[in-house]
């Protein structure tokens, strides 16, 4: 276990470095997200009988969106894994004493910590300043919080195995990068990148739901901002488990099945 914590630890030290980066970030999310809420707003007013979800949660899910968007973003790649498997240099990986995927798996988590740990205390608080109903607004209850928390931890562990399942199928394609684009788009449909998942028809937002997609951001900020209740939480919560074990599950024998499969060339 301290191998791979190690390169988690590595891989936050990494991510911490790039301030620059972090501080164009985190100005693109605060004006993105108030444009959104302010995109909201206007049908709110002209309908507020019709929204699927209450302006004030739903401006809460967008804050929120917009401070942890590293941690579920399925764009956020970690592309020297994908090129080490595309060149063979993954060869060697292999050579270190850790299994491989459990180190890809603290190297993503890692990553992804990094950047949202530098991007998300402003976004945060911005948002918790602007009165509502269109700013960010605590969970109704400490119960709500701490489910918001472990449901954030299942988002990162499902979105970093989904992730990691792409990487695995790179041993069997010549370029990974179409799996790559479809499974961003379905992941922003599906998973309430571009709007949450009460806004899609009844149909769409049933399976969204039930999809990995609709594990990740969808059931964090949903419990955080009330529009998922308390005794609705635990269920969703059960999916996100499911679908964090099968998508390792998946990943791991996938990468062991390409590496027996693959050829280094000059090895």
């Amino acid at each position: 276990m301290k191998k791979y914590l190690s390169f988690f630890r590595m891989r936050i030290m990494a991510g911490l470095q790039y301030r620059a980066a972090a501080l164009a970030g985190m100005s693109t999310q605060l004006v993105w997200g108030a444009m959104e809420i302010l995109l909201y707003r206007a049908f709110w007013l002209e309908h507020p009988d019709r929204f699927p979800m209450g302006m004030e949660a739903l401006a809460s899910y967008i804050w929120l969106q917009q401070a942890f968007l590293t941690l579920f973003a399925l764009w956020n790649w970690e592309f020297n894994i994908l090129e080490s498997v595309k060149t063979g240099s993954v060869a060697y990986e292999l050579l270190r004493p850790a299994d491989i995927y459990g180190m890809w798996m603290a190297q993503s988590v890692g990553n992804r910590l990094s950047r949202a740990v530098l991007r998300m205390v402003p976004v945060l608080l911005v948002g918790a300043l602007i009165p509502g109903p269109y700013g960010l607004r605590l969970p109704a209850s400490p119960a709500a919080f701490g489910l918001f928390l472990l449901s954030a931890v299942l988002m990162v562990l499902v979105v970093c195995a989904y992730s990691l399942l792409v990487y695995a199928l790179t041993f069997y394609l010549t370029d990974p990068n179409g799996i790559m684009v479809l499974s961003v788009a379905l992941a922003d449909l599906l998973g309430g990148a571009i709007v949450p998942l009460p806004f899609l028809p009844d149909g769409l937002r049933q399976i969204a739901a039930l999809s990995p997609f609709g594990s990740m951001q969808n059931v964090p900020l949903r419990i955080f901002s009330g529009d998922i209740p308390l005794a609705a939480a635990p269920a969703a919560m059960g999916l996100q488990v499911f679908w964090a074990a099968a998508l390792m599950g998946a990943g791991y024998a996938l990468t062991k099945t390409g590496l027996r499969r693959a050829v280094i060339l000059g090895g």
